[in-house]
């Protein structure tokens, strides 16, 4: 089932299995922002990450002594168990809270809400994540939203471009076979604002960002300039990753990361885990804007 918001320019659709974002439409032109999903492809078109990013080593991970079994990027992507707690002409908020199935693959009791505000060319998806429990609660969240790219007929893949708004010096970081964070890998980017897109640059999976300084990231094309900005300042990393040869670009904004090849496979030991005290909440939003 999916719900529908607008503004005076935009009208956004959010699916409510795994309360994913599934359209943005210009109301003016009936241009359509976000990749409609193709099983030739990706099926996904922007999942909600949550309580884990990426694959676990040996796909488990161990809690007090016990070993738990999350999917990749958690169990909310798939999930038929979020609720509509509030909808408004251009508000909606999703609802899923820790139960007896979550509980067998995930050992603590949340509420999580995900809140979609659609203001003129500017959409807000803030999350919010309570400890309904009585023991720190260890979790990651991410997005994943894909755009379509190129946007219009007539246009080339290696017509576009990732831009920051900073200079960065950075590397990308190798992935394995299972998914799993290796060794560094090249310095994609050296003093520069941009990656340029090319037919190879997703050969070896997602490029992964852990230290870029720019909290604002612009998928653009190379001569007619930006098509939208991702605003991503409440989160440490960023991945940006299309399955080859795909007509989509995901800017992934995240708060933790995939388990290394040498993790210990204990939660509390997992790079970039959170933890939230019993009774406390945390929200952490990012923006899409249309230009």
């Amino acid at each position: 089932m999916h719900y529908t918001i607008e503004s005076t320019s935009l009208r956004v659709q959010v699916n409510l299995k795994g309360m994913e974002l599934s359209s943005i439409q210009s109301k003016a032109s009936g241009q359509e922002y976000l990749w409609q999903g193709d099983p030739q492809f990706w099926t996904g078109q922007a999942p909600v990450l949550f309580p884990i990013i990426g694959a676990l080593k040996d796909g488990k991970t161990s809690y007090e002594g016990k070993d738990y079994a999350l999917p990749k990027h958690g169990f909310v992507r798939n999930s038929d168990l979020p609720k509509l707690a509030r909808q408004e002409e251009n508000l909606l908020v999703f609802q899923i809270d820790s139960s007896a199935e979550t509980l067998e693959v995930y050992p603590f009791d949340f509420s999580f809400e995900v809140t979609f505000l659609l203001e003129g060319n500017r959409l807000e998806v803030s999350h919010q994540v309570f400890n309904s429990g009585d023991k720190d609660l260890y979790y990651s969240l991410g997005g994943h939203p894909a755009f379509n790219c190129p946007l219009l007929p007539g246009e080339k893949w290696e017509d576009y471009q990732i831009e920051f708004t900073e200079k960065e010096t950075d590397h990308t970081w190798m992935i394995s076979p299972q998914g799993l964070i290796g060794e560094m890998g090249e310095r994609l980017l050296d003093n520069t604002r941009t990656i340029r897109l090319h037919a190879h640059i997703f050969d070896q999976d997602a490029l992964i960002f852990k230290k870029l300084k720019s909290r604002e990231v612009s998928l653009s094309h190379r001569d007619k300039g930006p098509i939208l900005k991702m605003e991503f300042g409440d989160f440490d990393y960023l991945g940006i990753w299309a399955k080859p040869g795909a007509p989509f670009v995901c800017l992934e904004p995240w708060l933790g990361i995939a388990d290394s090849v040498d993790h210990s496979g204990i939660l509390a030991e997992k790079e970039g885990i959170r933890v939230l005290e019993p009774g406390k909440s945390e929200v952490k939003k990012y923006s899409i804007e249309i230009l």
